[in-house]
């Protein structure tokens, strides 16, 4: 994300009827007709984030010596990860073939299903985007994904073949695959190889011939989308934002819809990527704002600005409170590190709206907080930010869904934590949320996928073969079911060519139970689990078994039982360590001998009842960290 620093740009004033377009430290004026917003749709390593930079290079908005690989990606995770989590946004300025100077507005959009209602937001900026597609590998599941969504906001589609140059590119049975999958003409698609920097100048080209301007509606009352925001720790919140009708000024006093709240900009500007202030953007513009807001949270994607003292009658559609769906703990392992890691997930709060965190103790790990993300990846992203950029170090438990539980007494509880689910005596009915899963294999793997989806309690909704050698199977799955290791048993039941995509659905009732582990006859909440009652004994049996492993020996005998209520379904037994009494004896009566012996089955008896047994650290790590995966079948 680029830091809104001291800038050395001047400030200018646009007349009414035209627009701004930067470039090379100049300001060139564009009437609304020359604008055009667009944005990169693509399933993950399609060569999304290389063809935008090399959009940015053959338009000269980032020079050669300045340009470094995924451009517009400013997190060292992405760059590493090779992945978009964070959205950005780019002004460039090109001069198409009939020598008219144009305004391209890219909007780059983050690749992964977590960030699914972001990308949606993204598009909603938009009036047409580049669809782009291996040239080798064909349509994925999450091109299916980010199609759909375009074609929800009636974007312009503009099909890519990228990675021509590869020996294993094949873009004419591409070509083929994207009008019998999707139903989109690809007679006119665009040949690029974003590596080598060929078709650069043709997709240009169809941007601007090709992407419907934005209309003029600058009469009308202020109406502007959200679709990003960050933290700028001497700005406050910086807001990305798209001038759907009317104008903004540099001083106007602003209202943000949905969360009624006033602010007033401070600053007002577009980026090329590099922030250049303007006075006024009008219908149709990208651009930014900082206004003081202090944190992400009150500038939440999606919203609508408006003129506080003239307001617009209705917010812009589609906005929706980011919700969590996956739930974690997270505690340091060193207890010292507690106020640091509150501190840190603060911070990371600032910039990211979707992350919910609370307090929790637990009698294993100590303190910690119970967090929730929108999706494993936004999980993983989360813990590797904390971990990398506060230096913690930190322990996960196993990740879980929100359930619903309906009481006797009528009222409806969301349960993001196993321990804090109420008694079967106490409850009606539980319901978990269940996900639409779109997978896309190359067909000799249909058989061991369908098998892995049927294992997982998914129930077969459809099949289709897109060509000879790839499939698409459609199932519906408990989301609990996915959190897991679900995604790394498909890549490894295909040899890494499968890939998925999927939606939540809603909430079903199901036969879920409680599970708790018993260590000599005491719970140990933070083991416990939510599993479905037929796969108890299975999941039971898994814990026992690992624990009986990694436990240490005590003076008597430790009972490992996993149970449902007063019901134990699994159990395993910790032998107790001998103490040789008889060492010191040598020979003489028998009866001393006997004493003894007596006298040390007593001491057991006595411990096995009062005795403690103390749960090392490690052994909770080892079993949390099997929960995640899940159990061997």
């Amino acid at each position: 994300m680029p830091a809104l620093g001291s800038l050395s740009a001047q400030t200018v004033t646009a007349p009414e009827t035209e627009q701004l377009v930067f470039g090379d430290g100049k300001v060139h004026k564009v009437p609304t007709s020359h604008i055009r917003n667009f944005s990169i749709i693509a399933h993950i390593d399609h060569g999304k984030s290389t063809l935008a930079d090399q959009l940015l290079i053959r338009t000269g908005t980032v020079a050669d010596r300045d340009m470094q690989a995924q451009f517009l990606d400013g997190m060292d995770l992405e760059r590493e990860r090779g992945i978009t989590i964070k959205l950005n946004q780019a002004r460039m300025k090109y001069t198409a073939s009939d020598g008219q100077l144009y305004a391209l507005n890219l909007i780059d959009t983050p690749g992964h299903v977590d960030f699914s209602y972001e990308v949606s937001r993204s598009l909603a900026a938009c009036e047409g985007c580049l669809l782009v597609v291996d040239a080798s590998q064909g349509v994925e599941a999450q091109t299916l994904a980010n199609v759909y969504l375009a074609l929800e906001n009636e974007l312009e589609i503009i099909p890519v073949l990228n990675k021509i140059d590869l020996p294993g590119a094949d873009p004419e049975r591409v070509r083929r695959e994207i009008e019998e999958v999707i139903g989109l003409d690809c007679s006119n698609a665009i040949l690029v190889s974003a590596k080598q920097g060929i078709g650069i100048d043709e997709t240009l080209e169809a941007v601007v011939a090709r992407i419907p301007p934005p209309q003029d509606t600058t009469d009308q009352l202020t109406r502007a989308l959200i679709f990003d925001s960050y933290y700028d720790s001497y700005k406050g919140v910086i807001v990305y934002f798209r001038v759907v009708d009317g104008e903004l000024r540099r001083g106007d006093n602003i209202q943000l819809m949905n969360t009624r709240t006033d602010y007033q900009i401070d600053e007002l500007g577009v980026l090329a990527p590099k922030p250049v202030p303007v006075d006024r953007l009008f219908a149709g513009e990208v651009g930014y704002i900082a206004a003081s807001i202090k944190q992400v949270a009150d500038a939440r994607v999606g919203d609508t600005i408006t003129l506080k003292k003239n307001p617009a009658l209705t917010a812009l559609p589609g906005y929706a409170e980011a919700a969590a769906m996956v739930y974690c703990g997270l505690f340091p392992t060193d207890a010292d590190q507690y106020a640091d890691l509150r501190e840190a997930l603060g911070k990371l709060q600032l910039n990211d709206a979707a992350l919910q965190y609370e307090p929790e103790v637990s009698s294993a790990m100590g303190f910690g907080f119970r967090c929730g993300f929108l999706g494993l990846l936004h999980m993983e992203i989360v813990q590797e930010r904390l971990e990398r950029e506060y230096d913690l170090d930190l322990i996960t438990t196993a990740p879980s869904v929100v359930y619903r539980c309906t009481t006797t007494a009528g009222e409806v509880v969301q349960i993001d934590n196993p321990s804090t689910m109420p008694d079967a005596a106490a409850r009606e009915d539980i319901q978990e949320p269940y996900v639409r899963m779109e997978i896309i294999t190359p067909s000799d793997y249909v058989g061991a996928l369908m098998e892995l989806s049927q294992q997982r309690r998914g129930e077969f909704v459809d099949m289709q073969f897109l060509t000879e050698a790839r499939t698409t199977l459609v199932y519906n799955l408990p989301l609990a079911e996915v959190v897991g290791d679900f995604f790394d048993e498909l890549k490894s039941r295909s040899r890494g060519y499968a890939s998925m995509q999927y939606q939540v659905t809603g909430y079903r009732k199901n036969d879920l139970v409680r599970l708790d582990i018993k260590i000599n006859n005491e719970t140990v909440d933070p083991l416990a689990t939510i599993v479905h009652r037929d796969n108890a004994y299975r999941v039971g049996k898994a814990l026992t078994k690992r624990l009986k492993e990694l436990l240490p020996r005590q003076q008597f005998k430790v009972p490992i039982q996993a149970a449902i209520g007063s019901r134990v379904v699994a159990s395993e037994a910790l032998s107790a360590i001998r103490k040789d009494v008889l060492a010191k004896c040598y020979g003489g009566d028998i009866s001393r001998k006997k004493k003894l012996l007596k006298k040390q089955a007593k001491g057991k008896k006595r411990m096995k009842a009062i005795g403690n047994v103390e749960v090392p650290q490690e052994a909770f790590m080892a079993v949390l960290s099997m929960e995640k995966d899940g159990p061997s079948e």
